[in-house]
């Protein structure tokens, strides 16, 4: 047996010998909606250090437990707290736990970031729908032998965040009269911030949006043929463009100020994304 996938069994079984609930929707979360799990009708909680070999987050601030539990009736399974590939872990670790949601039941993933505004039209505590990404400066985590029972060895591209969900992300945020901005994100490896030369490579490549996260889950659920959307919260722009140093205390500044805003579009979003699948 191939061992990536060796390794997602034993986590899976692992998990499954604490928690016996199946999720419609998985929803990692990212900076500022840390305390998202207070919105949770929560049904059971594991934290990653219990499951074995189940890779765990060194980043402040990221808690590192799976909430098993309700949103507002929405049976969800939620990430507080990611791991990053600048932390060390190979990539098909990083996507580890997304690919276990999708084994468990998810068949949606919604994604969420703090990252760093490239585009001139954006400011720090806007909200930005990811269209579609660029992650070519970190390895893809298909890379290795194909994992026939995960999908196929080339899977399609095109579609990755899906139209309908886009529109009902669109359609809520109008709905909540909630600003949501519209790009291009581009995961680069960190954990360093670019340089002003770099945020211009970027933004020629057609980027909006940078962070350290989110495009590699997305490919790997897309791998598996789940449904994707994604939401990044700018909490900066990006090296060069104002005339100030970045730093990660902003970055959480700025995110834990707009964090009652983004909780509400990813509740209102959450409800309305699981509308759609109850109608199919």
């Amino acid at each position: 047996m191939n061992g990536v996938y060796e390794k997602l069994q034993k986590c899976y079984e692992s998990v499954r010998q604490k928690v016996d609930f199946q999720p419609e929707i998985a929803l990692v979360l990212g900076s500022g909606l840390g305390d998202y799990a207070e919105s949770i009708d929560v049904v059971a909680t594991v934290n990653y250090n219990d499951i074995e070999g189940f890779p765990v987050s060194t980043v402040e601030g990221h808690k590192g437990r799976f909430i098993f539990g309700y949103i507002k009736g929405v049976p969800v399974v939620c990430m507080q707290g990611r791991v990053h590939y600048y932390e060390g872990y190979p990539m098909t670790d990083v996507v580890l736990p997304t690919r276990l949601m999708k084994m468990m039941g998810a068949k949606v993933l919604f994604l969420t970031n703090a990252a760093g505004g490239l585009n001139y039209d954006f400011q720090a505590g806007d909200f930005m729908m990811i269209t579609d990404h660029i992650m070519n400066f970190v390895p893809s985590p298909l890379i290795g032998p194909n994992i026939d029972e995960l999908g196929a060895r080339f899977p399609d591209m095109s579609d990755i965040y899906k139209k309908d969900l886009q529109k009902i992300l669109r359609d809520t945020a109008n709905e909540l009269g909630i600003k949501l901005q519209e790009g291009v994100y581009i995961q680069l490896s960190g954990p360093n911030y670019e340089t002003p030369t770099e945020v211009k490579m970027c933004r020629i490549l057609g980027a909006d949006a940078a962070g350290m996260s989110t495009a590699a889950e997305a490919v790997a659920a897309n791998h598996m043929g789940m449904k994707v959307c994604g939401i990044s919260c700018i909490t900066n722009l990006g090296c060069g463009m104002l005339d100030v140093p970045l730093s990660h205390a902003e970055v959480q500044e700025t995110a834990d100020r707009v964090a009652v805003d983004f909780k509400r579009l990813v509740t209102e979003s959450i409800i309305n994304i699981y509308k759609g699948i109850q109608e199919k």
